[in-house]
């Protein structure tokens, strides 16, 4: 059996340990539109962020891994080289990605780690409610 000092130090252990980690574990940040990214880019520089836009129509380069996303406003550029890419990546589907805001010769650019797109029939079945 513990002793009354051994179950206190036993407590203290476990709420060290408990402090410790929601210390060390950081909530995700919650995921911002193309407009409010633009608002204040340099905030946001070097940091993973998730960003959701549509894919501007025309604008997907595969030879370059380029494609703009925009908002109601602002646009930006999204390098999808090193990304994990779903199915349907395509002009006019919204889009989720993670990755992190750098600026390039002046240029903002989203270097995306994972894009994921909707499912345009889950909006169209909305639409014909």
């Amino acid at each position: 059996m513990l002793t009354h000092r051994g179950r206190l130090l036993l407590i203290g252990g476990v709420l060290t340990a408990a402090l410790a980690a929601t210390i060390l574990i950081t909530t995700p940040e919650a995921t911002r539109t193309v407009d409010e990214v633009m608002e204040d880019p340099e905030s946001l520089e070097g940091r993973k962020i998730a960003i959701r836009g549509e894919v501007l129509d025309g604008s997907i380069d595969n030879s370059t891994y380029l494609f703009i996303l925009h908002g109601e406003s602002e646009e930006i550029l999204v390098d999808f080289s090193s990304a994990s890419v779903s199915n349907g990546l395509d002009d006019n589907r919204t889009v989720y990605a993670e990755g992190v805001l750098s600026e390039r010769d002046g240029v903002w650019v989203f270097e995306a780690d994972v894009i994921k797109t909707s499912c345009p029939s889950k909006y169209e079945e909305a639409a014909d409610e």
